[in-house]
Formats: C-alpha cells, structure tokens, sequence
C-alpha cells in the first residue's frame, strides 16, 4: 500500500513541476527522499540505503561525463560556425516544394551527428520552423518532422547520452547496439521520408526565407571548412573511435577555427565552452544560435543521478518485487516487447523525463530477460525502441515537452506528425508478432 501511495504522490509532484515549469530535479529528488524512507520503514537502515542509492548514482557518472562533453561541442561548433555552416547549407539546397521531408532529412542527420534532440531542435530545427512560419506552414506538422529527426540521432547517435546510458545500463558496447538499432531503423525512417514527401506535396513552402543565410554571412564564414568538426565526428565514429575522445578531438579542431578562422578570442572560447555560446550582436540570429555549454548540461546531470539514485533504491531494496511478479509468466519475445512497451510508457509517465523511463523499464524487466534467457543484445535493443521513443510520446514529459515549447507548438498537437518515435514501437511490435505466428505456423 506505501509503494502505491508513493507513486500517486511522486507522480503528482512530478507532473505538478512539468506543467508549472518548476526544476524537475526537485520533485524528481522528493520522490527519491519518499521511497528512501519506505525502504526505512520495511527495516533497510539509512546507512545502508544512502550506499545502495550512490552506487545506483554512480552509473550516471559515465553519462554525465557525455554531457558535458556534449555540452562543450555544442557551444565549440557554434563559436566555429559548424552549426551555422550546417544550417546555410541545408536552407541553401533545399527545395521549397518539398520542404517538410526536407527538415525531416536534414534533422536527421544532424541528430546523428550531435548525438541531442534537445540540440538539434534548439539550433537547426529552431531554424527550420521560422522558415516554415513564414512560408505559412503548419507548424506542428513541421514540429513533428523536426523532432522526428531529432530523435533519430537521440536514439542511435554514438553521442547521444541516452544510448550510452542504455550501453551502460545492460553492459553493451554502444557501437554493436547503433548497429542493431540501425538494422531496425530503415523501416520506419523509410515510412517516414515517403509520409513526410507526401505532406510536402500538399502543404508546399509558399515562400523562401533567405535572410537567414544573409544574415550568418554577416557574421561567420561559412566554407567546408567549418563543417570539418563534424566529419570529425563522423568519421571517427565509423572507425569505432571511443566517443569521448571523438568529441573531445571536435572540440580541439573547433577551437581551431573559431580562433584562426573566425576570429574568435581565447577568453571567449573558453567561456562558451563554460556558460554556452551567443552572438556578441544584436541580431535576429541571436534569437536561434545560442546554447550550450558546461553549465547549461549540470541540470541534466543532476536528474540523471538522481534517476539512477532512485532506481537503485527502488531495485536494490527489493521495493519492485511484487512488480516483477506480475509482470511474469511472458511465454514470447512478441508479449514481452509488448510488456516491456508499457512498463516504458509507466515509467515515462511517472517519471516525466527520458532517463527515468530508461533506467526504471531496465530495472523493471531486467530480471524477466534473464529468465526467458534473451541475449543482453536483444534487452538494450527492445529499450532503445521502447522507453527511448516513448519518452516523447507523453505531453508532459521533458523529452517531448522541451522541444514543443522551443519550437513553440503544442506538446499534444505535434505528437501526431512526429511519426518516426510513434513509427518505431509500432513496427517492431508488428515485426515481433509476424516472427512469433511463422513460428506457431511451423510449429
């Protein structure tokens, strides 16, 4: 009855400080003080609980040091003009007439190379949807593309923080799962590119925005030359390069730039890499590129820990026991990703952030893998299609709510064009199920 009581409250609280916009670090470390104290109750000592929630802590520290790194590439390439570069090029080729499958595109590949949804909305997509405004186009159908494409990368970039989570999570290597999740991937995205070009014919950009790019010339220059820290990136990543030393070299070779090309100061690199970027003008382009940055990440960080904190809690004092015994008795893969899909949903819901989701769904249904003997691979792979996706899903959580309100869209009216997150689950649902009648059939 507490553990029931507990989640009421915590989900309360948690949905509470999403729609009043409070930090969900605060709630997010009630509910931890909440079930600490349940754990107390049930005769764990406190001395023993602090030390089961630090070492469930600790396995943020790997992601936490993502962040940071993240953090710093976003605010290097935007001081070295690698995102402003990637923007003029993509506005410059687009073709108006299909600009919605367009941004889907582009989103995508820049998703990838970023490793952040959050930073592929705030700088490119941002970008994207006031061209779209001003072509008169639907913007949550854009938004739906833009995050679409953002959660590509989000969810199999070799940068993104949600991947090495999971990687970390169920003891995988990242660069095995991206090629996994890539093998599950081309379905959804190729469904995505045939919606999303169908839409484009129907709702064409009626005008096209060029002082965007008129406006970066002004400030930065754009060659290849400044696209060269995300090749970097790129290229690295096929070699398997480990990916902190990867970004680290990106940031290095957009120091470079920015001072011997662009002209940036030292003391200015060095506090955009601290406090993010912005254009020392007063221009319009001030409004989109901006960002970044080790502080802007410390938040993120902090819900991360206190993510895992909460679940090692939640597991390690055996508070999910009676959880695990329902959701036993899954006779196929087809039932459990279906299980494991709603688990996700649960704990994106309860939890209002992408982290929480992932490392409680593990927790969850880590020991139901075990028992139906399924390869880890298999474990981190249905995670990545489940709590990944799902987390944007729910209005009101961060994941799909930062996005809606940086595009400033409904966080519930774009949902139903962000077809590639709803499009992942469904397919591998579908998958699974064809899978299991062959085998009822050859059985």
């Amino acid at each position: 009855m507490d553990i029931l009581i507990g989640l009421v409250v915590s989900s309360i609280m948690l949905i509470y400080s999403v729609v009043k916009d409070v930090f969900i670090g605060i709630p997010l470390t009630l509910c931890l003080f909440i079930f600490c104290t349940i754990a107390h109750r049930r005769d764990y000592p406190f001395k023993e609980i602090f030390k089961i929630a630090y070492k469930g802590g600790e396995k943020s520290f790997i992601v936490g040091k993502i962040l940071l790194l993240i953090g710093m590439v976003t605010a290097s390439w935007m001081a070295s003009g690698t995102v402003e570069g990637m923007v003029f090029y993509g506005i410059k080729f687009m073709n108006p007439s299909f600009f919605i499958v367009y941004t889907y595109i582009i989103c995508t590949l820049v998703s990838y190379i970023m490793g952040t949804a959050f930073g592929t909305v705030g700088t490119i997509g941002l970008s994207l949807m006031c061209i779209a405004r001003i072509g008169n186009l639907n913007p949550n159908i854009v938004a739906g593309a833009i995050v679409s494409g953002a959660y590509f990368g989000d969810r199999c970039s070799p940068m993104s923080s949600s991947a090495n989570l999971i990687a970390n999570l169920t003891d995988t290597d990242i660069y095995t799962n991206i090629k996994n999740m890539i093998k599950t991937t081309i379905v959804p995205v190729l469904l995505c590119i045939l919606i999303y070009f169908l839409f484009s014919l129907k709702y064409p950009l009626n005008l096209v925005e060029k002082g965007i790019n008129e406006e970066i010339l002004k400030y930065y220059k754009i060659s290849i030359i400044v696209l060269l820290p995300a090749i970097l990136i790129l290229v690295l990543s096929i070699f398997k390069i480990d990916v902190k030393k990867s970004m680290l070299l990106s940031i290095i070779l957009a120091f470079i730039i920015s001072c011997f090309y662009q002209g940036v100061g030292i003391k200015d690199f060095l506090y955009y890499l601290v406090f993010g970027y912005k254009i020392p003008s007063d221009t319009f382009l001030s409004s989109i590129i901006k960002g970044g940055g080790i502080v802007s990440m410390l938040g993120a960080m902090y819900i991360t820990f206190v993510s895992c904190a909460l679940a090692g809690v939640l597991e390690g004092t055996n508070l999910l026991s009676n959880v695990h015994k329902l959701l036993k008795g899954v006779d196929s893969r087809y039932k459990l990703f279906i299980y494991t899909c709603i688990c996700s949903i649960i704990t994106a819901a309860f939890g209002a952030n992408q982290s929480i989701a992932i490392v409680l769904t593990i927790q969850l249904m880590s020991e139901i893998y075990k028992d139906m003997n399924l390869d880890k691979y298999q474990f981190a792979l249905n995670i990545e299609n489940s709590a990944v996706v799902i987390s944007p899903l729910i209005p009101w959580n961060i994941s799909g709510l930062i996005p809606a309100a940086t595009l400033s869209v409904s966080s519930v009216k774009y949902i139903p064009y962000a077809f590639y997150i709803c499009l992942v689950p469904i397919v591998t649902i579908m998958h699974l199920k064809l899978v299991n009648m062959k085998k009822i059939n050859a059985g």
